[in-house]
C-alpha cells in the first residue's frame, strides 16, 4: 500500500498537498490541468523532489528520506530516457545493474524482458535505429526489470500516435496484472484513464484529491476538471 501521510511539496511560491492512500495493485489515472503539479507528485513519490512537510509510507515503512534508487519504485519518464550509446539490450539491462556487469543468467533476464515487450531481435540495436514506439518498449523492459512493486508513468507514450498508443498502455497494463504491480500513471487523455485505470486522482488547485474511481470522477467532473476538459 502506498500511503502519503500529510504530503506538501513546495516548488517556488507553489505548493501541492496530498493526504491519502492507494491498495496494493490498484492502477491509478493521475488527472488535471496543466501545470497543476501531476509530475511534481509523481516526482517526490520517487524520491526526487524533497518534501516540506508530511511523510510517505510503502507497505508501512517510512520512505520519505530513501534515495529514488533505494525507495520500491520504477519511473518511465516521457523521454524514455534511453542512452543513445548503448544497445537496446544495455539500456534495458540497466534495469538490473547500473554498470552492466550482467551474469549470463542476468542477460538471460534481458533478453526474456524484450521478448516480453516485442523487441526479440532487436536487442543489438541503438535507439535512434528504432522507431518511437520500440524505443517506448525498450524503456518499459527497463522498467520491468527493475522488478518494483510500484510504476509510475509520466506520460511515456504521449508523442505516439493513437493506435499505438492504446497499444502500449495495454501493454503496461497487462505487465502490472502479471507482476501485481501498483501502477500510477499521469495522462491528459481522460479516454486513456477510462481504459488502464480503475481510479483516479485529481491534480488541480494545490491539492492531489482523495482517488476516486475513474468513471465517478470523469463522469460528474468538479469545475476545475470541467474547465480543463472544456465542458464549460
Amino acid at each position: 500500500m502506498l500511503r502519503l501521510e500529510g504530503v506538501q511539496i513546495r516548488s517556488g511560491d507553489f505548493t501541492l498537498r496530498a493526504d491519502w492512500q492507494v491498495e496494493t495493485g490498484a492502477r491509478v489515472a493521475v488527472i488535471g490541468p496543466s501545470g497543476a503539479g501531476k509530475t511534481t507528485l509523481l516526482e517526490a513519490i520517487a524520491g526526487f523532489r524533497d518534501l516540506a512537510a508530511g511523510r510517505i509510507f510503502w507497505d508501512g515503512r517510512d520512505i520519505s528520506r530513501d534515495a529514488p534508487g533505494a525507495r520500491p519504485i520504477a519511473m518511465l519518464f516521457q523521454d524514455g530516457n534511453l542512452f543513445p550509446h548503448l544497445s537496446v539490450a544495455q539500456n534495458a539491462g540497466l534495469g538490473l545493474c547500473p554498470d552492466l556487469r550482467l551474469t549470463p543468467a542476468q542477460w538471460g533476464q534481458v533478453r526474456q524482458a524484450l521478448a516480453r515487450v516485442g523487441l526479440e531481435g532487436l536487442e543489438m540495436r541503438r535507439p535512434a535505429e528504432l522507431s518511437g514506439g520500440q524505443q517506448s518498449r525498450a524503456a518499459l523492459a527497463r522498467v520491468l526489470l527493475q522488478g518494483k512493486p510500484l510504476l509510475l508513468l509520466d506520460e511515456p507514450f504521449a508523442a505516439l500516435g493513437p493506435a499505438l498508443k492504446l497499444e502500449m498502455l495495454d501493454l503496461v497494463a497487462e505487465l502490472a496484472e502479471e507482476s501485481g504491480a501498483t501502477l500510477m500513471m499521469i495522462s491528459h487523455d481522460p479516454a486513456d484513464a477510462r481504459r488502464i485505470a480503475d481510479q483516479a486522482v485529481l491534480v488541480a488547485d494545490g491539492e492531489a484529491v482523495t482517488p476516486q474511481p475513474v468513471s465517478a470522477l470523469l463522469d460528474t467532473p468538479p469545475p476545475a476538471l470541467r474547465a480543463y476538459l472544456g465542458e464549460g
